[in-house]
């Protein structure tokens, strides 16, 4: 494999890495050229299986995987119009998340890299999910990305490529894990996310939801009290026979969560000095989280860059876009790579 590495690197040849992405209900594929240019990113998700369960069931979740893992690659090196021969490494996501889900993708690109001689790369998802932005401009730091999803709130801080210093995490629910529970309180469809993001677009923010601060220097995030005080403002409410609007739940729901996120990611933006401010992760497809970032970094004097909304979700390009700068580090993994649930990112 490092032989094969070192043959390409010293032949100026472009780098083509495959990515594998599947840690929870999305089955995916892409390719990567340099680490920045996306040639195919195949995209297959379980988002319709699941929705009868309320959730994600993962033993049918790794089963889907086993069904689809060969058909997406293959549709992603045929879009890509290259072949196994063409790669230069494989990147797959082995951690944090569903254990069977990570073993689907750990053992096709443990495969294809033993059958083709080819490096071996273990991905962070949380790191694939940073990396998403280098797919749309180069990072610059020192810089601050705001990581918020259903398994995962976090404020990283980074002083160069690859180095994480996490400043802030979720000491409870993480905000994408509130909203599907608060979603499911008001009868809304799974995943809740974007129904309640919908819903608060037409609603007014008349009912006021506590805001969980914290210590005062801490960039640490809580939403579960948050999630109960809804909970029994409804439950209090149908025990009156009052009849509050779901649009006007969502929008004071959604107001409590984006003052919280943004604020502590402005405060930790100023006292680092950073240079960008990276939003990623599922719930960055947010459209009212989105748009209050982007007032306020633009009020701040802080560059904000933001996923599109096909690499906000799950996807292998941004694990590809990761892996490419362990590629070029040299940093691969053997034959013993594994699928690790509670991968920790640093």
């Amino acid at each position: 494999m490092i032989e094969k590495y070192r043959g390409d690197r010293e032949a100026g040849k472009p780098v083509h890495i495959l990515g594998i992405e599947t840690s929870c209900d999305e089955t995916s594929a892409a390719v990567i050229k340099d680490g920045t240019e996306i040639l195919s990113n195949v995209i297959s998700s379980q988002v319709e299986i699941h929705k009868r369960f309320g959730g994600v069931v993962p033993e049918v979740a790794s089963r889907r995987h086993v069904e689809n893992i060969t058909l997406i690659i293959e549709e992603a090196l045929e879009e890509a119009d290259l072949k196994l021969s063409d790669l230069s490494a494989v990147a797959v996501t082995y951690g944090p998340g569903l254990v069977g889900a990570l073993l689907v993708g750990v053992a096709a690109a443990k495969a294809i890299c033993f059958a083709r001689g080819i490096p071996l790369i273990g991905v962070h998802h949380i790191a694939g999910h940073i990396y998403a932005n280098r797919l749309m401009t180069e990072l610059e730091f020192p810089l601050l990305a705001l990581v918020v999803s259903g398994g995962h709130t976090e404020l990283i801080l980074m002083k160069d490529h690859g180095e994480y210093q996490v400043l802030g995490q979720t000491r409870d629910d993480a905000v994408g894990e509130a909203y599907d529970k608060v979603a499911r309180t008001l009868d809304l469809p799974y995943p809740g996310g974007p129904h309640i993001d919908r819903l608060a677009q037409e609603g007014r923010e008349e009912i006021e939801f506590p805001r969980a601060w914290l210590e005062p220097d801490s960039y640490d995030f809580s939403f579960s009290g948050l999630k109960s005080a809804v909970i029994n403002t409804l439950h209090n409410a149908r025990q009156r026979g009052q009849r509050l609007r779901k649009e006007d739940v969502a929008a004071s729901f959604q107001a409590s969560v984006i003052d919280v996120l943004v604020e502590k990611t402005i405060r930790a933006a100023r006292e680092y000095g950073v240079k960008q401010i990276l939003l990623a992760g599922g719930v960055a497809a947010n459209q009212g989280l989105r748009e209050t970032l982007k007032q306020r970094t633009e009020s701040e004097g802080f560059p904000l860059v933001i996923p599109p909304l096909s690499l906000c979700t799950d996807n292998a390009a941004m694990i590809a876009a990761a892996g490419y700068i362990s590629y070029q580090k040299g940093d691969f993994a053997g034959m013993d790579l594994n699928g690790i649930a509670g991968l920790s990112l640093v």
